[in-house]
């Protein structure tokens, strides 16, 4: 467990981690090869150069290699798979429930195992959904409104068809709706990844939560807007926080915006591994402080109480996570593996 340097523990759910394959063998066309290259941007622009990594190894990392970078050399205590299926690029699927749930089985207290859905499924989608929910006990979904399906290059969280999956959500008890909701990867277009859909979901179903995630970058503004007026509207801040080594100063507005209008109880950590891993961004995260002239204009301050709750309370709070009873039960796995 993470400590801080007044020597208190803190609990780390880290709210965004994928188990990909992008090698060769499983790319089904152009699109595959530019989708795992834009990430492989990303990591590139935005990581220490300490915390590079060969493109090989980032087109597929696995499994022993992930739990080390989370949980061993890492500081996550806990973390949330968040498929991402995208089957007309891939052949077996970038990052799958399915895939997930192996290395859920394996370490039932280190992961939460979210599912996902596709309104242009029909009823066949539902029922898949439904099965989700019955044998993987699922309490969130990691949505990709800007996905390729067919002829169909995305959909709106709007619109009548996504809504009968909402509702079924609801029904279900599956509250956490994670959407993607950020930058464009390529090929998929800009547009599709807009915030606006947000606002009405929100509004409709007042018993689900959504967070959105990368807090809709470049459209913070857009986001803040709705995010303020829609209590059960949450900040993920996978790729906004590896700003944090690269552009310092725009990481501040951003964790600075978002302290304003959401507050800290609605801002979630996440390091989107493999993209970044959770090591150097916590260790970052921490030691940062907001600069005076920021404090000044926002009146928010990044405390240690602030700083905790994003890290981890806040997401045990949704997935109904109870931190000192996972405390305890992660001490007992530590003393028997020493």
């Amino acid at each position: 467990m993470y400590k801080a340097k007044d020597g208190s523990e803190i609990f780390i759910i880290d709210g965004h981690v994928h188990l990909w394959d992008a090698s060769p063998e499983n790319i089904r066309n152009i699109h595959g090869k530019q989708f795992i290259d834009c990430f492989y941007g990303y990591h590139a622009s935005l990581s220490p150069a300490e915390q590079l990594w060969a493109p090989e190894k980032f087109a597929k990392y696995g499994a022993e290699q992930m739990v080390r970078d989370l949980f061993i050399d890492g500081p996550d205590d806990m973390a949330i798979f968040q498929p991402t299926y995208l089957k007309d690029f891939y052949k077996n699927g970038f990052n799958t429930l399915e895939q997930n749930a192996i290395l859920k089985t394996r370490y039932p207290d280190r992961f939460i195992l979210n599912g996902a859905f596709d309104p242009r499924d029909g009823e066949g989608g539902l029922d898949a959904l439904d099965a989700m929910a019955e044998v993987h006990k699922i309490k969130g979904v990691k949505l990709y409104t800007a996905e390729w399906k067919g002829d169909s290059r995305g959909y709106k969280l709007s619109e009548p068809a996504a809504y009968k999956y909402l509702e079924r959500c609801e029904k279900l008890g599956i509250k956490n709706i994670h959407v993607h909701k950020g930058p464009t990867i390529i090929p998929l277009d800009r547009d599709a990844f807009d915030v606006a859909d947000i606002d009405h979901c929100a509004t409709d179903f007042p018993n689900l939560n959504f967070i959105v995630e990368h807090c809709g970058l470049p459209r913070l503004d857009d986001f803040c807007w709705i995010a303020v007026q829609e209590a059960n509207v949450y900040g993920g801040l996978a790729v906004v926080l590896p700003f944090i080594h690269s552009r310092p100063g725009y990481f501040a507005k951003v964790i600075s915006e978002l302290l304003f209008w959401l507050g800290e109880d609605r801002i979630l950590f996440g390091s989107d591994y493999g993209i970044w891993t959770p090591q150097w961004l916590v260790e970052k995260f921490m030691a940062f402080e907001l600069p005076d002239e920021v404090m000044k204009e926002t009146g928010k301050e990044l405390t240690l109480t602030a700083k905790k709750k994003i890290l981890g309370e806040n997401a045990a709070r949704l997935y109904g996570v109870d931190i000192a009873a996972q405390k305890t039960k992660l001490s007992r796995m530590e003393a028997k593996v020493a």
